[in-house]
């Protein structure tokens, strides 16, 4: 998440800033939010979350009949193997590695392209998000807001932003 540590990173300079410059932390306004609580909440994480999970469960659905046919080659091998010739056993012990290796390289294949599909779902909102929080930062007087997830050990309640952000992302998102 590109957008957390340069959010983060950002936070600190300007904090470090401001306190090499005298301004007391009374004077100070830090607020904290949760991206990832956002992202699940806001309703164009939720449509991706829909878009993904329909996409898992058609892979999914996919790789079935796969799986059942190396499960029931390995219990063939399992159970026959005593009675069969060293050839048999080779050669079946051979097919069952080569059906494992492919549908080992279909799975990875399958789950590289749903990376793929969170990171195309993500980047909009984290790109939004990003607007979003600079924008209701300085319309509310924020010195700074961190995400609570990213490196805040302890904070009050009281100054977490995440439901009002959420609020403003989902106004500021495309529908």
């Amino acid at each position: 998440m590109v957008f957390k540590r340069i959010l983060l990173v950002g936070m600190f300079l300007m904090l470090a800033g401001f306190f090499a410059d005298g301004v007391k932390a009374a004077d100070m306004k830090i607020g904290v939010m949760n991206v990832q609580k956002i992202i699940i909440q806001c309703e164009a994480g939720k449509e991706g979350k829909a878009r993904f999970e329909v996409k898992m469960k058609e892979l999914q659905g996919k790789f079935k009949q796969e799986e059942e046919t190396l499960t029931a080659l390995q219990k063939e091998i399992e159970k026959k193997s005593s009675a069969w010739s060293e050839e048999t056993k080779a050669a079946k012990a051979r097919d069952f590695q080569k059906l494992k290796r492919e549908f080992q390289t279909k799975t990875d294949d399958a789950r590289y392209e749903l990376k793929q599909l969170q990171d195309k779902e993500l980047e909009p909102i984290l790109k939004a998000l990003e607007g979003v929080v600079e924008k209701f930062g300085k319309s509310n007087g924020y010195t700074a807001i961190f995400d609570s997830k990213n490196g805040v050990i302890y904070f009050d309640q009281a100054i977490d932003v995440t439901d009002k952000i959420v609020t403003e992302l989902n106004k500021s998102m495309p529908k």
